[in-house]
This record gives structure tokens, sequence and C-alpha cells, in this order.
């Protein structure tokens, strides 16, 4: 909201050190080794559709699975001929590390043609927390977006945006493959319109209900004696398993089948070339350890495999296997590694080369790296037995540093001049801001494409007793994403787990902030009673704090919750807000309490006296150069004039709104202002062609933004006025 505030207990300092060759953007700051590791990929075209093409490729050969392909064919392939189903449905299920993924991924690059329109691919498993089952809002989300649907356009609930999920996928053919769902409403949500669509799920279980929904259901077993064995020449080498085909057949046996297990015992013989089948065979028959998520029974584990992988590690990549275990993120680049290992990048990335290599780390798209879950319990097994008492603890919180210090930068590289409770004075002393260095991404993208690990890295330092302050601090800098970003289930999640910890580290103030904040979430996702619930309790906390800026910021947001039942309550609130802000020289705080209490005027019916405040918040935002903020301030002084039949003043501030807007790249906003102007030009009659003009202008923001109001506009245009 305004200008940045100090309080709160500090972080543990940190050291600052960078040796060895690193690629991309670099951040060092405190305990922080290594760069961002950061994919943006090209912008297309504004209005220009790219079908979405989002399925992971296959990074090794395919074997066999021919009667679950043609079964896929006869489900998904020929939907909507024949007076069948328009829209195929089908579902895989069976073990982690089965090859469902695998299955799916290859039917789709082998029917691609029959999907003109896209392949969009959604991961539960990112989406799933500890505590709560996977956000479906947040799968639909993503969809949407793969869509062409830009932020601002997605409806903030479940069911709006499952119905404008269907209208932007009816008239397309589209396959969506859903990975890792665990539940029947992740798949039905999601379900496109399109004829000839295909919806594909892969499950780790049986998931009865979704036949109710049409699906055909379809186990995925363990991979035949054949079928192993051909992965195993495939990555080994046909001499080899030729060489010695009972050893073959034996490890095919031992490994239960599963790919996930053929690939890391093949991976181990193929970069030892004095290991034999035998030996291996030998090695693997008397293990007796096995991790229960990659079971096949009380007999049968591929938890051997993993522990003889492990064994050929150095100690140093051994050590970072067993620690990153433990590190509360999805996926982690060289930087981050190196952090949670305490170590200096060029060991860290020569250490994590070797864990690829050995086949126990995943490359992902961007570069970065992920375990296997599987195998990232296998790592965790490893350092919970030979790692020293407390470890765990430190790992936790330098990574808790490290996201610190990269979030608070890109806070401030977003916006300067917001109120923060926080002083990050000594964690960022002397480091160099890496989102003002050129070619740097941009802070808002980097949080975006970081956020799920920077929640796990959340959650694993809120069940530290010695972390709460860089808790709270971590979720009020984080809050800058979801102000450009909504994915309302993770930001209520960080903002709770802040608020709790503010109440931990008795810090009234950052408790009072986070749980104001809390409220927006709490609000769009319709659960009204707890946004008030919190806002008492904020309005408790800021009264305790004596800060006056916190008190002004906790009555606007009260303001915001009242502008949906009581205009009067709202405009008192937003008049506490200004009066409050004005005792403390908060100028940007008081004028953007300001514009809410105008805007709230105009709601009540008080035209006249919202022209007056609006026009006393337009003149304090200009003197502070908040070009944006004053636009969108002289939009509501038009919308004031046009209520008030001044037309040409009306006119005036709506274009001039719509300059500035444009030139500040708010083209949602711009092209709010030019519906305007067209309604106000057709109402009195004036140039059709101005009509027109702003109307195709804004039908080109809300096309390229994927807006529902495209479509109105459309019809609009062809039923109005011709252009002479």
């Amino acid at each position: 909201m305004t200008a940045g505030r100090t309080g709160g207990s500090e972080p543990v300092s940190s050291r600052n050190d960078l040796s060895g060759t690193t690629y991309g953007p670099t951040v060092q700051a405190g305990a922080i080794h290594g760069g961002i590791t950061f994919n943006v990929q090209e912008t297309p075209p504004s209005g220009t559709y790219v079908p979405p093409d989002e399925i992971p490729p296959l990074a090794v050969r395919f074997v066999n699975r021919a009667k679950g392909l043609a079964a896929l064919d006869t489900w998904l392939a020929r939907n909507g001929a024949d007076g069948g189903a328009s829209v195929g449905f089908a579902a895989l299920y069976g073990l982690p590390g089965v090859g469902k993924t695998a299955l799916a991924t290859h039917w789709a690059e082998r029917e691609r043609e029959r999907f003109p329109d896209g392949q969009i691919y959604v991961d539960y498993a990112s989406l799933r927390t500890e505590s709560k089952a996977p956000d479906i809002s947040e799968a639909v989300r993503r969809c949407l977006k793969s869509l062409g649907v830009d932020d601002p356009y997605i409806p903030a609930t479940l069911e709006d945006r499952t119905r404008l999920l269907r209208t932007r996928s009816a008239g397309r053919r589209l396959l969506i493959f859903l990975d890792n769902v665990s539940g029947p409403a992740q798949a039905a949500a999601l379900m496109p319109k399109g004829k000839g669509s295909a919806l594909l799920v892969a499950s780790g279980s049986l998931i009865g209900e979704l036949a109710l929904d049409g699906a055909r259901l379809m186990p995925v077993e363990p991979l035949d004696q054949d079928s192993g064995l051909k992965v195993l020449a495939d990555r080994c080498g046909t001499g080899t398993v030729e060489a010695d085909p009972a050893s073959a057949e034996r490890l095919v046996e031992l490994c239960g089948g599963l790919p996930v297990a053929l690939h890391v015992v093949a991976a181990r013989l193929a970069a030892d070339t004095r290991l034999t089948l035998a030996g291996l065979v030998a090695e693997l028959a008397t293990e007796s350890r096995r991790l229960a998520g990659m079971s096949l029974g009380e007999e049968r584990s591929v938890s051997a495999a993993f522990d003889l992988a492990y064994r050929e590690l150095a100690p140093e990549a051994a050590r970072l296997y067993r620690l990153l275990g433990w590190h509360p993120g999805a996926s982690f680049d060289a930087g981050v590694a190196a952090v949670a290992a305490d170590l200096a990048p060029g060991p860290a990335a020569d250490a994590l080369e070797s864990l690829h290599r050995a086949g126990l780390l995943d490359r992902t798209a961007d570069g970065r790296l992920r375990f296997h879950d599987l195998v990232r319990l296998h790592a965790r097994e490893r350092a919970t037995e030979e790692e020293r008492p407390g470890e765990r603890l430190a790992l936790v919180r330098r990574v808790t540093l490290h996201y610190l210090a990269l979030t608070a930068l890109a806070d401030r590289a977003v916006r300067e001049d917001r109120l923060r409770i926080a002083d990050h004075t000594r964690l960022l002393a002397g480091v160099p801001d890496p989102f003002a260095a050129e070619g740097a991404p941009q802070p808002v993208d980097w949080l975006e494409a970081e956020h799920r690990n920077i929640l796990g890295v959340l959650r694993a330092a809120a069940r530290e007793e010695t972390l709460q302050t860089e808790v709270w601090q971590l979720a009020e800098a984080l809050t800058v994403l979801f102000l450009h970003h909504r994915h309302l289930g993770d930001w209520q999640e960080s903002l709770e787990l802040g608020a709790a910890a503010a109440a931990e580290s008795v810090v009234p103030a950052a408790e009072a902030r986070l749980r104001s904040l809390l409220s927006r979430p709490l609000m769009d996702l319709g659960e009204y009673a707890a946004a008030r619930s919190q806002l008492e309790r904020a309005q408790a906390c800021a009264e305790v704090s004596g800060d006056l800026v916190v008190r002004a910021s906790v009555q606007e947001f009260s303001g915001r919750y009242w502008d949906q039942r009581d205009p009067v309550r709202a405009m008192e609130a937003y008049r506490g807000a200004l009066e409050l802000n004005t005792a403390a020289n908060e100028g940007r705080g008081a004028a953007i309490a300001s514009y809410f209490l105008g805007c709230a005027q105009d709601a009540a019916g008080n035209p006249a006296e919202a022209l007056e405040t609006l026009r006393g918040a337009h003149e304090q935002l200009i003197a502070r150069e908040d070009l944006r903020m004053a636009a969108r301030v002289r939009m509501a002084i038009g919308l004031v004039h046009n209520r008030l039949d001044e037309t040409e003043e009306a006119v005036r501030s709506l274009s001039e709104a719509a300059e500035v807007l444009r030139a500040q790249e708010a083209t949602h906003y711009e092209a709010q202002a030019l519906v305007a102007l067209a309604d106000i030009e057709q109402r009195i009659q004036g140039d059709p062609r101005r009509v027109r003009g702003h109307l195709e202008r804004a039908l080109a923001i809300f096309e390229a933004g994927g807006s529902p109001r495209a479509q109105e506009l459309r019809e609009r245009l062809e039923e109005g006025p011709a252009d002479d």
C-alpha cells in the first residue's frame, strides 16, 4: 500500500561468497550461493492462439504396452464418431513408477494430429500439500492460462472457472492429460467440451467413481519379463543382456517389472563398465531394505536399486543426495542445492551432475532438477540414518534465508514504496539486486516460477520454533506475487502460515498486516465470515501495535470488505484509513484511501462528494509520480462526470486515463476506459467511427487476455452503427 516500514526481529546474519562457474542470473545474499535458473518462453503476438504442447517428452525408448495403446486408440482417438460420446475419457491406474505417465505420453505423441488445438498437461502432484487435497481451482486456472486467458480475466471461484473452461474448449479438439490424480473431482472439473477432445487421467489408485462420469478404466501392470528385458537391453546394450540371459531375467524379476527401477539399475551398469549383470544380481538378491512407497507387496520392492546407485556415489555427491532429500521444495537449481548442503557452487554442480548420471535426479524442462517422489523418500531415509542431529534444521534455515533474500529483493523491485513490517536491512546489506541486472528475469515472473518451492520452504520453516520470524517475513514478501497472479489457495495458505508465525513471534504489527491481507483471498473464495474474523483479529493486533500506518491499512481492508455489504460502513472505514495515514504523514496511503472512499461515495449515490474526494486523490498521486494509480483515479473521475451528465468532462477524463494507462501497459484498465468512452459517444450519437475505434481497441485487449467480455464486444461491433 504505502512506504516501507521497519520492525520485527532480525533473521540470523549470514555470509556472502561466490566461486566457481554459474550460468544465468546469479544472486548473492547472505548464505545464498549460485544463480536463479529461469526460463521464460517467448510471448506470442497479442490475440494469437498458440496451441499448447505441454506433455513432457519421453527421454527413453518406449517399450511394448501394445494392448494399452490399442485400448486408448479405441476409447479416445475415435470419440465423437458413430453417435458415440463427443469427448473421450480414460483413466490409467497402477503403482508409482509403473509407467502410467510414459504410456500416456507415448500415446499422446503418436496421436498428435488428432488434437490440432493442442495438448494440455496438469500434474496434481505439484498442487498437493501435506495437509490439504490438491487445489482443483488452481488446476483449472492453469488450463485457462494454456488456452490464452490472462490472469485479470480468470474468475475467482472454481465454479466460474470451470464454466469458462468449457466455453474456451468448445469448438476445439484438445487432449488434456491429468497426472497423479487422487480423487474424482480433480478430473470432472477439467473435462473439455470440444467434440473430438479427450481427457486422459493417470492415478496411483483405482478411482471407480470416474466410471460414473464415463471414464474407461485401465490398470497399468508391471512390465512382463520380455518387456523388462527389452528395457534393460535398450539401456545397457543388447550384447550385455545376451551374454548372460539368466542374470538379465533375474534382474528384471528383482526390479519387480517397474520401469523406474529398471532405468536406475541400467544406468549403474552403463556407468560402471566393470560391473556385470551377475554381480548386480548378487547385490540385489541380498538387499533387504525396501521403500514402502515403491513396494509391489511385502516380498518385492525396488528400494535395493536405489541403494545400489547410492553406494556408488562419491562421498560429496552422496552427502548432497542425502541433504537434498530434506529440501522442502519440489525442484531446485545448482544455487539452491549449494545452499542446502552449504557447498560452493562448483562442487555442488559437480555433485548434482553425478546424481543425474546415476539416474537419481531428473532434469525438468527449465533446467532445474527434481527427485522422483520415491527416490526422495530414499534420500530422506539415508539422511535420517547417516547425518548428524540438527543437520535437517540447519538445512531448512539456510534454504529459508536464501528464499527470503531473493523474495524480498523481488518484492522491492516491483514497488519500493509499499507498506512492509519486516526490516531486511542487515540481510540485504551489500547484496546486488539480481532483478536490476541486464537481462535479468522480471521479478513477478521469477516469483511465479518459484512460488511452489517458496511455499514448500514456508511449510517446512513453520514447523520449526526457531524460524517463526523468517516465516512471517517470507509470507509478507511473497504477497506481491499474489497481487499480480491470484493463486487464491496458495495465497491463503502462505498468509495463514505467516500470521501464525507473527503471533508466535509476538510481532502484533506483522500479525495485523498479514491477517488483513488474508481477508483478500478469503473474500475472493467467497468465505466472507472467515474474512471478517481475520479483519477483526487484525484490528485488535493493530491497536496493540500502536502503529498508525498499520492501523490505517487494516481500516482500508475493512472498507473493501464492507463495500460488498454496507456502503456507509465502507465509507467510515475509508475515512478512518485516510485520517490515520494523514496523521502518520503517509501521503500515498492517504491518496489510495481517498480513491477507495471516492468510489464508495459514488456507489452510495453521492457523485458530487465523490468527485471532490477523487480529485484530491488524483493530485496527491500525481505529486508522488504514481502515474498508474493516478490514471485509475482519473478514470473513476470520468465515470462520475458521466453520471452527472457532464459529458465533455467525462470524455476528457476518460481519454486522458486511457492514454496514460496504455503508456503504463495497464491495458486491462485501459480497455475499461475505452468501453466507457464508446458508451458515451454512442449515447450522444457521436461519430460512429470513434465508437468503433474505441471498441475495436478494447476488443483487441480483451481477446489478447482471454477476457469473457471479448464476445460481448464482438457482438456489439457486429450490430453497431456502420463506419460511414
